[in-house]
């Protein structure tokens, strides 16, 4: 389970890969447009990319990776505790960080969320718009786009990176937790019986005589 992500992102690698060499393939095929055209077309279409995240999300951007890396280096050390059979505190601390990452990717979405909102109602009001297709406008330029932008990736974002957490190291973390335990039981046991013995020590010689 541990390596399906890894598998995952490479073979989605690899089919956009292939994906970008047919398309060129076929355009030379079927006489389209040459390769530095074609290039052009594609950092054109790259730049309208960038100007879109940008015009929906805003400032969030560089608040939504940096919890993804966050979240992908607890990841790689909760997996990697788990692996070299770390003592539990470290398990436990790398465990808590990826979900404080993940609930601060949830917050992210919410806090832009209310950004956004404010801002568009405060461009709204601001002047005194005669129709209601002035006042939409207002509202998308003040940032109801950030808010709807933000909620839709904070939610959806925070629950993948739940789903990842969960396929990449469930099982493992669940198998680890259990053997914790059964080791603290063994240990409390040896203890229990320990003090037993101190309290009734045997009775090596009421019978001899």
């Amino acid at each position: 389970m541990a390596g399906r992500p890894r598998e995952f992102l490479i073979g989605a690698s690899a089919g956009v890969v292939t994906s970008v060499v047919v398309a060129l393939l076929v355009a030379m095929a079927s006489g389209g447009p040459p390769a530095e055209n074609l290039l052009t077309d594609v950092n054109e279409a790259l730049g309208q990319a960038v100007v879109w995240l940008w015009h929906n999300l805003g400032y969030s951007i560089p608040a939504f990776l940096l919890l993804l890396l966050l979240f992908a280096v607890s990841l790689a050390n909760l997996r990697r505790a788990i692996a070299n059979g770390a003592a539990a505190e470290t398990v436990r601390q790398a465990d808590h960080l990826s979900d404080v990452w993940t609930s601060l990717f949830f917050g992210v979405g919410v806090i832009f969320t209310a950004i956004g909102m404010r801002g568009a109602l405060v461009e709204a009001l601001s002047d005194n718009a005669s129709g209601g297709v002035q006042v939409l406008e207002r509202m998308v330029d003040g940032g109801i786009l950030l808010a709807l932008s933000t909620t839709i990736v904070g939610g959806v974002g925070g629950y993948l990176m739940r789903a990842w957490k969960a396929l990449s190291t469930g099982a493992q973390l669940a198998r680890y937790y259990e053997r914790e335990q059964n080791r603290d039981l063994a240990a409390l046991r040896a203890s229990v019986s320990g003090i037993e013995r101190r309290l009734h020590p045997p009775q090596s010689g009421m019978g001899e005589g």
